[in-house]
């Protein structure tokens, strides 16, 4: 049996556009939450927010399949047999563990809703979602109602991974935090699977993909029903 110490090396295991996606979604976040509550002349900026955050959530689900391998949900997917063997100790890995998947996907699934409820939402005062006016008023109502829950659970969902770092940090002494500023974490040099700096092209693409996208959802689709809707107005009026 080799007895001989593992070399502990410094590895990129966060790319540069993960850790842009990352912190650029806390900004989102939590602008879209202050300009909530302030509520005012910052409504609009809520929206902004918003769409920030659901074209970072756009280039995230591109980049997941696109992406270096430690960004690639497959490659931290928490399926039963992982989270089986990371309960039972024999789970070794140098992305998210099966757990701490968990949340990255229920927090990612919350923010989602959040920001797609947003685009039919209303407060019956100064602000709707560009998707308003394709539906009733009620069900928009009934959204808008689902926007305000889903904040509160990702709220919740936001307080228990902070307690997780928190705990990480004081209890196991891992820093979470500072790989996702740096990209690098320290692990064996045995169990290292180097993350390529050769992504370049892919970053193109998602980021052009995921503009593209955001500009159709939050404007394209909402311009294209408006114009058709006015556009057969007058021929429905003579009809009449």
């Amino acid at each position: 049996m080799d007895l001989k110490p593992k070399t502990l090396i410094a590895v990129v295991v966060w790319d540069l556009p993960l850790r842009i996606f990352h912190w650029l979604l806390v900004v989102g976040v939590l602008g879209a939450y202050i300009t909530a509550k302030l509520g005012g002349s910052l409504i609009d900026w809520h929206g902004y927010f918003g769409v920030l955050v659901l074209g970072l959530l756009i280039f995230r689900l591109i980049w997941g399949v696109v992406g270096t391998v430690y960004a690639q949900f497959a490659s931290f997917l928490p399926t039963p047999a992982r989270l089986q063997a990371y309960l039972d100790g024999r789970w070794h890995g140098e992305g998210h563990n099966p757990l701490g998947a968990l949340a990255v996907f229920a927090i990612l699934g919350a923010v989602l809703l959040v920001a797609g409820s947003g685009l039919f939402a209303n407060d019956d005062i100064a602000f709707q979602g560009t998707w308003v006016n394709l539906i009733d008023k009620a069900v928009s109502d009934t959204i808008s109602a689902w926007h305000s829950l889903t904040f509160d659970v990702l709220t919740v969902l936001i307080v228990l991974h902070l307690a997780a770092i928190g705990f990480y940090r004081w209890h196991k002494q891992q820093n979470l935090v500072l790989p996702m500023l740096t990209g690098k974490k320290l692990l064996a040099e045995s169990d290292t699977n180097v993350c390529s700096n050769r992504y370049l092209s892919r970053f193109l693409f998602a980021l052009v993909l995921a503009l593209a996208l955001t500009w159709v959802i939050y404007r394209g689709i909402p311009d294209y029903f408006s114009t058709t809707q006015s556009n057969t107005l007058p021929a429905a009026t003579s009809s009449w």
